[in-house]
């Protein structure tokens, strides 16, 4: 199985739309939250991985044009947000200032982490643009000494999370206008926290694509700044 499956080029691509299908109808299934797809994908992909024993740079390989969609599917989130124009020139100051205080808080926290644990380098280094869409933060932790495998890995469960918890998170804080949704949720969750953020609502979706565009430019910024402080 393992030589018959390595020998071809395609059999990755299937197995990861598979394994996401199957997660889209567990989660339609249960009705349940947690069951998310991309996280649910990434369980069945790794017990089959395991299973067949193939190593992860042989799948790398073989799903390479998933990868190569991340890019264009990112871009395309600029549909929603001129679809919203009018809210966004309203309220520009407010929502740059809102992804500025996002990537600060988000990139100052992993820095007070790493003091207290006294993490090591790399491996904060690979942390530091944990809230920015797979794009951007693995070749940010690459050029910085980190582990892009690490930091896509974290990138990933941090989307899953605010996936999970960001309407439980707006109801929390009692946030109900939808501008402050949207930068909330695209500053710390990038990409998958915004495919929530398009179910919330139009305003919310196109709020939050600009703020994964916004954050990612300024944590590719800022994260050169702040591994100067770690030791």
């Amino acid at each position: 199985m393992n030589e018959l499956l390595t020998r071809g080029t395609v059999w990755g691509v299937l197995l990861t739309l598979g394994a996401f299908a199957l997660g889209t109808f567990l989660q339609k299934k249960t009705g349940r939250a947690w069951c998310n797809p991309l996280l649910l994908g990434s369980v069945f992909v790794i017990l089959f991985l395991r299973l067949c024993e193939i190593s992860y740079p042989d799948y790398q390989t073989a799903a390479g044009p998933v990868s190569w969609l991340l890019l264009p599917a990112t871009v395309s989130l600029a549909v929603p947000l001129y679809e919203q124009w009018e809210a966004l020139r309203k309220n520009a100051a407010a929502i740059l200032s809102g992804i500025a205080a996002g990537v600060a808080v988000s990139v100052g926290a992993i820095l007070t982490l790493a003091w207290i644990f006294q993490m090591d380098r790399a491996a904060a280094v690979s942390l530091l643009p944990k809230s920015v869409t797979t794009a951007i933060g693995a070749d940010v932790s690459g050029e910085l000494g980190g582990i892009p495998a690490l930091t896509t890995a974290v990138i990933i469960l941090t989307g899953i999370f605010g996936n999970l918890t960001a309407q439980a998170v707006c109801k929390w804080f009692r946030i109900t206008d939808p501008v402050a949704k949207g930068v909330g949720i695209g500053s710390a969750a990038h990409a998958i926290g915004t495919a929530k953020a398009m179910e919330m609502g139009p305003v919310e979706g196109a709020m939050s694509s600009l703020s994964i565009a916004v954050a990612g430019i300024l944590t590719a910024l800022l994260c050169p700044l702040a591994a100067n402080l770690l030791p």
